[in-house]
């Protein structure tokens, strides 16, 4: 099973979180990096409460469009972790 999440406003979510100064330093590559890690502990820490046990990837380069799931060139892994 597998589950799509796309996070649509990264630097909106930093902008809330950090300083106006850092949100202007940071590129936009680095929010969404930094809301998916937020984002993938908090769903780890929810699902093992519940006492569920699996996997969860942050992956880079798909997209879902009606139904369809599209590889592209620049497809990753960028970080997989096992709860």
């Amino acid at each position: 099973m597998a589950i799509y999440l796309k996070i649509t406003n990264p630097t909106e979510v930093v902008k809330k979180k950090a300083s106006k100064w850092l949100t202007d330093i940071t590129p936009k590559r680095i929010d969404r990096k930094l809301v998916e890690d937020e984002v993938i502990k908090g769903i780890i820490d929810q699902l093992t409460i519940e006492g569920i046990k699996g996997e969860i990837s942050a992956i880079n380069g798909i997209e879902v469009k009606d139904s369809k799931l599209i590889t592209k060139n620049n497809f990753v892994i960028r970080k997989t972790k096992t709860f």
